[in-house]
């Protein structure tokens, strides 16, 4: 009975295959697009340019099919490109650098830029006018994991501006998902929060936006894109194809109007209203939070890096031209 039983187990496994294979090369035959797994670090406005290439059909017109999936996680994205569950990954280029500095023979490559700056802002309990960091001496403020970018940028910021963190009662304990909740339950007088909550607690009176991290802490590649290096190497085109609808979509994005890209990019975030939308675009437009192209200089992987180095999660530099593809 058991040998039945691994037999049609066996047949069924090769019948999902064969079927898998066959409707990939039916899906590019019939519709002329190669469909491509993209794992996304989270679904936030803070990469709209990547959701006007895909609203906008910029990745058809290059022959790609996005199959966007989330990854919750930029541990998680690095680990589903190098399991092949993905074949492009989207999260923090730190992430890459991690796989690199382990040592993996077969490691990430970063080939298109999308971010420049953190996303974060902080927020008041109440209002605060003319707020400068210094305002934050004697204060508790929620920043989440110690040794997470958030974290790291806005300590960056308080180094870029002279501020004496010893003066000020960082909270590291709450948990990044956890931090909205914890701030209205009434812990901190500040909190690091990433847009919508940041808007979301605004518009309930629970706390006011008083500063953007990403503007004081500087550029850097903040979130990118990457594949494994021999997947780059043996899929030229491909990459060449999905970098031009990005800098499409970072065009788009960077020369149009908030409400503009608002109503393109809205199926994206259907429990957002037009007007909200509207207002988290703007402010990430404000702040400068996009590269005016994918491409990633060996000044601004620099300035990522010394923030890790800065906090012992890096011993030195990588080598650029190990790490980071331009085909622009």
């Amino acid at each position: 009975m058991k040998k039945i039983y691994y037999t049609l187990l066996t047949i069924l496994i090769l019948a999902l295959f064969v079927t898998s294979y066959f409707y990939f090369t039916n899906f590019k035959e019939e519709t002329g697009l190669q469909e491509i797994t993209l794992g996304e670090v989270t679904h936030s406005v803070f990469y709209t340019p990547l959701y006007v290439a895909i609203e906008n059909d910029y990745f058809k017109e290059e022959g790609l099919d996005i199959n966007l999936v989330l990854t919750s996680g930029a541990d998680k994205v690095s680990a589903a490109v190098l399991s092949g569950d993905v074949q492009i990954g989207f999260a923090g280029a730190e992430s890459a650098i991690y796989i690199y500095e382990k040592g993996e023979k077969d490691y990430l490559q970063i080939f298109s830029g999308l971010t420049k700056r953190d996303g974060q802002f902080i927020l008041s309990r109440n209002k605060v006018d003319n707020f400068s960091l210094k305002d934050l001496y004697g204060k508790e403020i929620l920043v989440g994991r110690q040794s997470g970018m958030p974290a790291l940028n806005f300590l960056n910021a308080l180094k870029n501006e002279n501020i004496d963190t010893n003066k000020i009662n960082i909270n590291y304990s709450v948990d990044f998902a956890a931090l909205s909740g914890t701030f209205i339950g009434g812990t901190g007088d500040y909190v690091n929060l990433f847009e919508p909550n940041a808007l979301k607690l605004e518009q309930e009176s629970f706390g006011y936006v008083v500063e953007s991290i990403g503007k004081l802490s500087g550029e850097m590649p903040y979130t990118a894109f990457y594949a494994r290096k021999s997947y780059i190497k043996d899929n030229e085109e491909i990459i060449k194809s999905f970098i031009k609808a990005i800098n499409k979509g970072l065009k788009y994005t960077n020369e149009n109007k908030p409400e503009t890209i608002a109503s393109i990019i809205l199926k994206q975030f259907p429990d957002t209203s037009l007007n909200d939308l509207t207002i988290l675009i703007e402010r990430y437009k404000t702040n400068d939070s996009w590269l005016p192209s994918t491409y990633i200089s060996e000044e601004l992987l620099e300035n990522l890096e010394d923030i890790m180095i800065d906090n012992n999660l890096l011993d030195d530099y990588i080598p650029y031209e190990d790490l980071i593809i331009n085909y622009e």
